[in-house]
């Protein structure tokens, strides 16, 4: 879950979104390195923080959002060819966070179908990887994967390596520890029967 203080999300909002203005903005000319004066003209294309393209579009309606490169018609016919080829690392880091994010501000709506392919499709790939693989071909490999599909190579190499040491013998079952205690039993009193 995304939060304020999540690292990966403050460096996947950092990721550059091409906008375009709607309206003329006056003051703002440090945004577009094009601009000659001080305002950013209305139908110009700048490439913003994600954050900030966020913002000027949900408080003024200022931009419009473009699709990043990412996701790009050759990035989805690269995908369907060979998904586990791809290298995503280098398209964007956080290309499945960044595409949540991106979904609902674009007109581009296959861009959520699109996603789940590509986590589906590489999914696969990436748990099969971290099972079999050994350690001379994981350096060819990791670097490919995004932020989110190298936490789930990890993860899954951990509960690998987690299931071999229980299967060779590891601690199967525990006593728990209320079962050790003998507990003092403390016959009802019943109805006295003395005159």
């Amino acid at each position: 879950m995304p939060g304020y203080y999540d690292i990966d999300d403050i460096l996947m909002e950092e990721e550059l979104i091409s906008v375009v203005f709607q309206v003329t903005a006056n003051g703002v000319g440090l945004l577009d390195p094009g601009a000659e004066s001080n305002c950013v003209e209305k139908g110009a294309k700048v490439d913003l923080p994600f954050w900030l393209a966020h913002g000027l579009l949900s408080l003024e309606q200022a931009v419009s959002i473009n699709p990043p490169p990412c996701f790009t018609q050759k990035t989805r016919k690269e995908i369907q060819a060979d998904a586990a080829c791809v290298d995503l690392r280098v398209r964007c880091p956080y290309f499945y966070e960044l595409g949540c994010k991106i979904v609902p501000l674009v007109s581009d709506k296959s861009i959520g179908l699109f996603l789940r392919y590509a986590f589906t499709s590489r999914y696969k790939e990436v748990l099969s990887k971290s099972h079999s693989s050994s350690m001379m071909t994981v350096p060819k490999f990791v670097p490919r994967l995004t932020k989110e599909e190298t936490r789930v190579f990890e993860s899954a190499r951990e509960s690998m390596a987690a299931f071999k040491k229980w299967r060779a013998g590891g601690v199967r079952m525990q006593k728990a520890s209320i079962l050790g205690r003998k507990r003092k039993t403390k016959l009802p009193d019943g109805p006295s029967s003395t005159p």
